[in-house]
């Protein structure tokens, strides 16, 4: 079979990876490999994973595995060690660019460089088909480019690429043949003029303001920040983040700072830079979950940390969603318990929601468009479905402060189209504080008045 591409794209909850998981089957092959980023940080497998894990130094022992040892595993499994399959190893570190990574903890990686190290295992088998679910979301714009690179230097080599896309934007150029889902059928379109969408497919409404409106561009600086004024006058209400000097390491490697932020009360920052650049640990460090929060000069909401709150405390106050909550979310719970548990600020539910709660959730998954998954069990929706139960579950409380971390990935354009409104109208409370976190500019809010690059 000559080698291709061929592209899997549609809404979410169409089909896509039931399409793929069905090829998969129909193949047959020892020489198929399947991996899926569905929670968007690492792989829908790992069910040892919890919230504050990533950060934990405390886990790390003899047995922790660095990259390089747990790819050497991998090694030693995928076959037997031969001159030949040492080049072909030495090969895909090159390709990936995994060498700057093999010293580091598996557990410590950011989302796109636990992806590629799980793409490097993928390829150790040498396999002639390769499924890849979602292989975009969570990377920054540069290491995109490079996938793509990867992807179609993998085709030239001979191997065929079943690729499942949310955007079409992520549909690569090279593609040899799209099949379009929906939940009644597939279409398919050899033609090449890789088209957004093919008449037939169901759209959400999306009001024609929404769906037109540019995007200001943001220039980024280094560790540094600024503002833009919003209706001629800048924000200047109370201090709902003060860092001095923070500083985030790991042993010799230093994650995070040292960086002097502040933000005040009714402020919408946009958080940007590549992957392993810091920013989860940052809003790890604002939510509680990272233990060098304490160790740090951090004052939230006008109290530094450690001076005698409670993690509750700190928490009650604040509504978040990110990459590490949903790959900690594999839990067979019912989505609007899933939500309410954004009213405990529990990873997963362990007080039962009183009927006004319940009441609450309901509406919050009904303005998301998810109304009608409230019965339904989380692990049993679509990933995207999964991702607008984890962002319904952020605004419930209708926090001070809402801290977005990739809150639109893996959604489809007009489900981020939503959830921008949904935004914009939380922005319209002027006491109300955002920090957002995207690699993709467009998906930003007009509503944003600051920016920070790490």
């Amino acid at each position: 079979m000559e080698a291709k591409v061929i592209t899997i794209a549609g809404l979410n909850a169409s089909g896509k990876t039931l399409l793929a998981e069905r090829m998969r089957r129909d193949m047959k092959s020892d020489s198929v490999r399947y991996v899926a980023f569905c929670d968007t940080y690492g792989t829908a497998t790992d069910r040892s994973y919890y919230l504050q894990q990533r950060w934990n130094q405390h886990d790390i022992d003899s047995e922790t595995p660095t990259v390089a040892a747990a790819l050497e595993r991998s090694f030693n499994l995928s076959g037997s060690d031969t001159t030949e399959r040492r080049q072909l190893q030495a090969h895909l570190y090159r390709l990936m660019g995994m060498e700057p990574l093999l010293d580091k903890y598996v557990i410590s990686l950011s989302s796109g460089e636990l992806r590629k190290m799980h793409l490097v295992k993928t390829l150790m088998a040498q396999p002639k088909t390769l499924i890849l679910d979602n292989p975009f979301i969570g990377l920054d714009a540069e290491a995109r480019t490079m996938l793509t690179h990867q992807l179609l230097r993998l085709r030239q080599e001979g191997m065929t690429l079943y690729l499942i896309v949310a955007r079409p934007s992520e549909i690569p150029d090279f593609t040899d043949e799209i099949i379009w889902t929906t939940p009644e059928a597939t279409f398919r379109d050899s033609s090449h003029t890789l088209s957004p969408q093919p008449d037939g497919l169901p759209l959400l409404p999306v009001s024609p303001s929404v769906a037109t409106e540019s995007q200001p561009t943001q220039k980024e600086k280094t560790i540094t920040s600024h503002s833009t004024e919003q209706n001629g006058n800048e924000t200047d209400g109370e201090t709902i983040i003060e860092m001095h000097d923070v500083s985030v390491s790991y042993g010799h490697r230093r994650i995070l700072g040292p960086l002097t932020w502040t933000v005040r009360r009714g402020e919408r920052w946009a958080l940007s830079g590549r992957n392993g650049s810091g920013k989860s640990t940052l809003l790890s460090l604002i939510c509680a979950d990272n233990p060098q929060s304490y160790a740090c000069d951090i004052a939230l909401f006008g109290k530094k940390l450690g001076s005698g709150e409670s993690i509750w405390d700190i928490k009650r106050r604040i509504g978040y969603v990110s990459p590490e909550m949903h790959r900690s979310y594999l839990r067979n719970l019912p989505a609007l318990h899933i939500v309410a548990s954004g009213l405990k600020d529990t990873v997963g539910l362990y007080a039962r929601p009183t009927a006004q709660e319940r009441q609450q959730c309901q509406c919050w998954m009904d303005r998301f468009g998810i109304g009608q998954l409230a019965s339904r069990s989380f692990m049993q929706l679509s990933s995207g479905e999964q991702r607008l139960v984890l962002v319904c579950r952020a605004f419930v409380k209708n926090p001070d402060l809402l801290i977005l971390d990739e809150p639109m990935h893996g959604l489809d354009l007009q489900r981020q189209q939503l959830v921008k409104r949904i935004i914009e109208a939380f922005c319209q409370q002027t006491d109300k504080t955002l920090i957002m976190v995207t690699h993709y500019e467009e998906e930003l809010p007009r509503c944003m008045t600051h920016s920070i690059h790490l």
